[in-house]
This record gives C-alpha cells, structure tokens and sequence, in this order.
C-alpha cells in the first residue's frame, strides 16, 4: 500500500512524538540522518526542536507520509534559503523513510512528493540537499534525478578514523 503524504500537517504531540520515534529507528538501523547510533527518542529530540523552532519562524515546512495505519513512516523537512541571493531554491533535510518500509518504492515516493511540495512554493526553481557518502544515498537520489554538484572529502567523521565525504546534490524543478 502507499504512503499518504501531508506537507505542513498539524503539529500536535503524535506527529511529534512519531517524528522523534521515526528518526531514533532509522538512525539505529544504520540511517545517515545526523546521528551515530545507538540513539534513543530523547537523544533525538533536541535536534527536532531546533526544525521546529524553523517550523514555528516559518523558514522550513514539514512534508509526512503515513501509512496505512496512520502511522509517521516517513519525513522530509523543506527549509527555505534565508539568503537574499539564494531565495530560488531551498534544502531537503531529514529524509527518512521507516526500515520496516523501505524496499517498496516509499523513498522513491518520498522524494517525488517533496520535489511537488516544493513546486508549491513561490519562487522555488530548485531544490539541494546533502548526503553523506559511502552510503549509497547519493545513487539513490541520483535515481530520483537529482545531480551531484559537490563534494567535500572527508567532512564528516563518523568514527574516530571513519571519515566520510559530504555529497552535495541538487534536483531543478523544471
């Protein structure tokens, strides 16, 4: 069955607290979402309190697919570039699909409702994000259309002598 996807939704606790929930599990099952695991929901949360701090000053807005139970099973926060000079495209941050769901097309989905959210947007030409390498995250946005336009060897560190290249990509909404 496919995810029902909701940009902006209510902010109430249960978005919240499957948020949190969701970005514990993807990172414990190896996800490169900003943590090392093992992470708990509370490790977590101070970093969603700063998207929705974002959220709340209306500089990023909260794309959430659920499933067939109602359940958070996947996220993408769409932050708007504050720069005067870079107003025409923003980042995708914190995309995550659910483990118990990846392998049926849901980031595939993810991605497309995020390219289409943005679209929404007034002004929006052209979405970026980063990834981190050695993942094989960026084939697969690169599978989704977007385009490596950057990388910076070795920016992020894992693991004391486990580095890893920050992977810039960028999608043009045509």
């Amino acid at each position: 069955m496919a995810l029902t996807f909701e940009l902006d939704p209510a902010f109430d606790r249960p978005v919240r607290d499957g948020i949190a929930a969701l970005w514990a599990d993807v990172t414990n099952a190896g996800g490169a979402v900003g943590f090392v695991p093992p992470v708990s929901v509370e490790d977590v949360r101070p970093e969603l309190v700063r998207h929705l701090v974002a959220m709340a000053e209306g500089r990023t807005r909260l794309l959430v697919g659920r499933d067939e139970d109602g359940e958070i099973a996947a996220t993408a926060f769409l932050a708007l570039n504050g720069h005067r000079l870079m107003r025409h495209w923003l980042w995708l941050y914190t995309v995550m699909v659910h483990p118990r769901h990846q392998g049926r097309g849901y980031g595939r989905a993810l991605m497309a409702a995020a390219a289409d959210a943005a679209r929404t947007i007034d002004g929006i030409e052209a979405i970026r994000l980063t990834c981190r390498g050695g993942t094989g995250a960026d084939r697969f946005y690169a599978s989704c259309g977007y385009k490596e336009v950057g990388r910076v060897p070795a920016a992020i560190r894992v693991a004391e002598g486990d580095d890893r290249d920050d992977v810039i990509m960028l999608l043009p909404l045509d």
